[in-house]
């Protein structure tokens, strides 16, 4: 259990690493939430919102992948190659059709519901709670990323601003509250998810307001979602 943890650390390191220094890779993420948020306003169907999440998903991969080959090409070839340059270029065309043919997919499932929404003025559609907590928690995490690699400090699971343990902590607890809309189990969550918080500091992972703000990122957001949606 152990190195399958350190394995999932390494992958999440690497898409940290990634968003660090490509700012494409960071457009991507902002637009990939974007479109889930305007998707669930919309209330697009379960198979449009599953073809819209695979794009956003081929997108981002591309775009990882590309930036494994950058680095690699950099490594063997640290000096101007123009082969090295072809591969670049190559790898960065691969990014340019995937992306091109997101747009062009999203623009087909998503043309009905703008039209309509057009026509009869913007509604915002309603999810079940379920629904709502997994976007919660898909937004939060892009978020954590996203701070982590402006701020360039710590890893994923380990350090930085802000605390990605105690924002995924404190969605939850926020969601278990509007779901159960019961005290005593939104205050068990809520210590559950304090302990979380208290443990980051206390290992040194993180400091005390790292942990703060991972907190109110957690909860606010998924406060906003769940007002939004139900």
């Amino acid at each position: 259990m152990k190195r399958w943890f350190e394995s999932v650390n390494c992958a999440i390191e690497g898409i940290l690493q990634a968003a660090k220094t490509q700012r494409h890779l960071r457009y991507h993420l902002y637009v990939a939430v974007i479109v889930l948020f305007v998707s669930y306003m919309l209330g697009v169907s379960r198979t449009d919102f599953l073809i819209i999440s695979i794009m956003a998903v081929l997108v981002i991969f591309a775009e990882m992948v590309n930036t494994a080959i950058e680095y690699i090409v950099d490594l063997v070839s640290p000096e101007y190659n123009e082969k090295a340059m072809e591969i670049k270029d190559t790898s960065a065309g691969a990014v340019l059709i995937t992306a091109f043919a997101a747009v062009v997919i999203g623009y087909i499932v998503l043309f009905p519901y703008l039209k309509d929404t057009f026509e009869t003025g913007i509604k915002i559609a309603r999810h079940s709670k379920e629904e709502i907590t997994l976007l919660s928690i898909i937004v939060v995490l892009v978020s954590v990323i996203i701070l982590k690699s402006r701020f360039g400090k710590g890893h994923p699971l380990r350090g930085g601003m802000p605390s990605g343990h105690t924002a995924v902590a404190f969605s939850i607890w926020t969601a278990v509250t509007f779901i159960t809309k019961d005290f005593t189990i939104s205050l068990f969550t809520f210590v559950l998810a304090g302990l979380i918080a208290q443990s980051r500091v206390i290992v040194k992972a993180h400091t005390p307001l790292e942990v703060l703000v991972g907190a109110m990122l957690g909860s606010s957001l998924t406060t906003i979602l769940f007002l939004i949606f139900r």
